[in-house]
């Protein structure tokens, strides 16, 4: 953690910043190693506080790690970072533009005297956790592992008239099972012409014969997360569902088969678009092949049409084409891997081929 802060620091230095105030859980847990949901990480040239309330003191002792002094506030966040503040000669001070709100900003500027210059770091910070550590793509793969065992035991439950939502409950009941902390997002199962809707919700439909059914999930393990889809067929499907899945497959590994260190992310998104818009399907396709998994489910690198990110060694990205057919269904297939020694791994083994339940 040692070296994260030496990193932030470094951003500092650049900036030509006193310090840096950290509210958002990403930043502040990939920092200091805290995991509760309300906290003040203050980073100067030379010091680190992790200020917490009473609720989470305990906890901020003993998760902060080298470098990070944990306290806990006196009288009021405001207060306690003041001091702190003025303290450490903290005039300049920069902060997470993308996670503070208007309203909480407006309190820093009221009720913070010491500081006379803010800097937003939302364009400097997202660099800094772009290229995962072996620590991270480790805590990365194992969540991977889990999502495969989940599908793998969560197959045998899909049958006719069972609900959408209920699957979902139990695909999170068994990533829990296995040890996860839980879903990294919302868990997707959409059947029948709700796997039309990129994004859905898993409702009280129930499936039917002859159903696409999209299972988009994630899992999160020791603080990080990972992201997979598979679609799946319930009965014999359509002409034109049995169609688009091979056409999002072949997209799917055509684009994996592309991937090169260094590669563009318009360039990887740019050879999965072809082949689906060959295939008449151009307007069904509207979401970015991929984007970074971290601590967050969705991070930097994008892959996606306007994308200038390279990708690097480190970097730990999505590849998910779809179609998706309103009225009808859609397909979706997502795996997800890093670049590691100059090569594409792709931390995903579950199957891709059509499976017709």
């Amino acid at each position: 953690m040692e070296m994260r802060l030496a990193a932030l620091r470094k951003v500092l230095e650049r900036r030509k910043l006193d310090g840096a105030v950290l509210t958002g859980r990403a930043n502040t847990f990939w920092l200091s190693g805290f995991t509760g949901s309300t906290s003040l990480l203050l980073v100067t040239r030379q010091q680190a506080f992790l200020i917490a309330d009473f609720r989470y003191a305990i906890q901020s002792r003993a998760q902060a790690t080298g470098g990070i002094t944990a306290m806990e506030i006196d009288d009021s966040f405001h207060v306690t970072l003041e001091r702190l503040l003025a303290r450490n000669n903290v005039r300049t001070l920069g902060y997470e533009g993308d996670v503070l709100t208007v309203s909480e900003f407006e309190q820093f500027k009221e009720r913070l005297r010491t500081p006379s210059r803010y800097v937003n770091l939302s364009a400097d910070l997202p660099e800094l956790r772009l290229r995962k550590d072996a620590g991270e793509l480790e805590a990365i793969l194992h969540a991977v592992g889990i999502g495969d065992a989940v599908y793998r035991e969560i197959l045998p439950e899909i049958r006719e008239g069972v609900k959408e939502a209920d699957l979902a409950a139990e695909m999170e009941y068994r990533m829990r099972r296995h040890g996860a902390q839980g879903p990294a997002f919302e868990t997707i199962v959409a059947s029948g012409p709700n796997a039309a809707i990129c994004h859905a919700t898993a409702t009280a439909r129930s499936f039917r014969p002859g159903d696409a059914i999209v299972m988009d999930f994630g899992v999160k393990w020791n603080g990080y997360c990972s992201d997979m889809t598979r679609t799946v067929f319930l009965g014999e499907p359509g002409p034109e569902l049995r169609r688009i899945y091979q056409i999002v497959l072949k997209a799917q590994m055509a684009a994996l088969a592309a991937l090169r260190c260094g590669i563009l992310g318009s360039e990887a998104d740019r050879v999965a678009r072809r082949i689906i818009a060959d295939a008449g399907h151009e307007s069904h396709f509207g979401h970015s092949l991929g984007h970074g998994v971290g601590i967050e489910i969705h991070e930097d690198p994008r892959i996606s049409t306007p994308s200038a990110d390279m990708l690097e060694d480190g970097m730990v990205f999505t590849v998910e084409p779809g179609i998706y057919l309103e009225g009808i269904g859609g397909v979706r297939i997502e795996d997800m891997g890093a670049f590691i020694g100059g090569n594409f791994r792709n931390f995903t083994a579950s199957p891709k081929e059509m499976l017709i339940l």
